[in-house]
């Protein structure tokens, strides 16, 4: 277990057990075994992120706190591994830039949601697999993202999603 000493926070390496944005808070397993570690809403903010997907690693700064182990702040996130295409989503685009972006609506329910580029009239449609494949789980109305659009069958599509900070 990695040790987090009570005068400090310590780096701690794991995977995302879950998270929930309607609850906005989520758990972290440890690489190195020992009690989960408390994710809050506010740290991945802090971090650009409004939500994170299961099974995606993660490094934090962790604390000892009465309450047990709490994340003070995200390091880094890398998306999910093995997550399969198939369908409509398309593959990650290594050549297609980086464009701004806001959340039209997303529901994780469907599996799917809507973006608006700046300065571009047409929706660009998100689907969930992109977010997980990106290390995201969720998308709020407005949130602001990066995303890279292709032409999909059905019109635009955003081939990757990314927190707004991500460029």
């Amino acid at each position: 277990m990695a040790e987090v000493v009570a005068d400090g926070p310590r780096t701690v390496h794991g995977r995302v057990k879950w998270f929930d944005v309607g609850k906005g808070f989520g758990f972290i397993l440890d690489d190195e075994g020992g009690p989960d570690i408390l994710l809050h809403a506010n740290v991945l903010r802090n971090f650009g992120q409004g939500s994170v997907a299961e099974e995606a690693r993660i490094s934090v700064l962790a604390q000892n706190t009465p309450r047990g182990i709490q994340a003070v702040e995200v390091v880094s996130i890398e998306p999910p591994e093995g997550f399969a295409m198939d369908g409509d989503v398309v593959d990650l685009a290594p050549d297609v830039p980086f464009v701004p972006a806001r959340i039209k609506w997303f529901d994780k329910a469907k599996g799917f949601g809507f973006a608006n580029v700046f300065g571009h009239p047409e929706d660009v449609f998100v689907h969930v697999e992109i977010l997980r494949r990106c290390g995201l789980a969720d998308l709020q109305p407005g949130e602001a993202v990066a995303i890279k659009v292709v032409d999909g069958p059905r019109g635009k599509m955003a081939a990757e999603v990314r927190s707004w900070d991500y460029v």
